[in-house]
């Protein structure tokens, strides 16, 4: 009995946790962003995708356990798109986040942005070269245009009186930061908001194409990027002010600057699952609000399509 409360029956294609609650959704997205998921060979996520098949067409080897499922469908939805059923390249995986996203310079930064963003889109419908690449010149461009430009702007803060400076210091960084997310987020998936996504209904059946889907989509996704850089702005400072306090650093200075990238990298790896948890990947909407043909080829009251990532 408490091994079948710790590990509950699988069902096939179902999240393992809750996604109608926060804390249900945390902890199947902690499970997304695993990045030990990022060292699974070529030959186990063949093995987990086998088993997934075998359960699926009721040839189940006996003995295999729920807890060996539930591994099996977490190392696929790693590694392979839900819409394309292609393998992610392991940077743009949502598990790759953490350890390739550690800023370097502005442009490589949100490159890796752009490609995450692409990559865990809705791909329900083809996204032509030109518009990908169009879409990241776009995005890497603005992004790294708002970059610069706080830059500068902190910089001439230098000349203006210390409460000026300190308030601009302080409040101009996380909008920034906050507003290049977005107009990446936007610019990698303009192409869903010209097509639409596919919206399924009860039993997953592909109902229509809808930009109204699209559009909450994308929104729901920038908004989880504008939260995402919260608690490196706040967390980092508090700890830093303690840590910088102890007569171990006092002595070793140089040590500063490598303890500081640490603990940003520990905040960024807390924070990804919080942000994307905000959601479910699967969101529903009802058909009222989607466009009138979309309610004329269903009799649901409520579809489902994928957000992305």
């Amino acid at each position: 009995m408490a091994e079948s409360a710790a590990c509950p029956a699988f069902q096939l294609g179902r999240p393992r946790y809750d996604q109608g609650s926060f804390l249900g959704r945390l902890r199947h997205f902690i499970d997304v962003i695993d990045p030990s998921t990022l060292f699974v060979s070529e030959k186990q996520l063949k093995e987990s995708i086998k088993l997934l098949d075998d359960f699926k067409h009721g040839t189940l080897p006996p003995g295999v356990s729920d807890s060996q499922l539930w591994d099996a469908q977490k190392i696929k939805q790693a590694i392979i798109h839900p819409d394309t059923g292609e393998k992610i390249f392991m940077p743009f995986r949502m598990s790759g986040y953490v350890p390739f996203g550690t800023p370097i310079v502005s442009w490589l930064n949100q490159s890796h942005n752009a490609c995450v963003n692409y990559a865990n889109r809705n791909a329900t419908k083809p996204t032509p070269t030109s518009k990908f690449l169009q879409g990241y010149v776009g995005a890497v461009t603005s992004a790294v245009s708002i970059a610069v430009g706080l830059n500068v702007l902190i910089q001439k803060a230098n000349k203006l009186s210390p409460a000026t400076r300190m308030i601009i210091q302080r409040l101009v960084p996380f909008p920034a930061v906050a507003s290049a997310n977005i107009c990446n987020v936007g610019l990698m998936r303009h192409n869903e908001l010209s097509e639409g996504v596919d919206v399924l209904d009860n039993n997953g059946k592909v109902v229509g194409s809808s930009k109204i889907a699209a559009r909450h989509a994308i929104m729901e996704t920038a908004f989880t990027r504008v939260v995402l850089p919260m608690p490196i702005f706040v967390l980092p400072p508090i700890i830093m002010s303690y840590l910088e306090r102890l007569r171990f650093l006092q002595s070793h200075r140089r040590l500063l600057l490598p303890i500081h990238s640490v603990v940003c990298l520990v905040t960024f790896g807390l924070s990804l699952p919080v942000a994307i948890s905000l959601f479910p990947q699967m969101s529903q909407i009802e058909v009222s609000r989607l466009e009138p043909e979309i309610a004329m080829a269903t009799d649901c009251k409520v579809v489902t399509y994928n957000k992305g990532l």
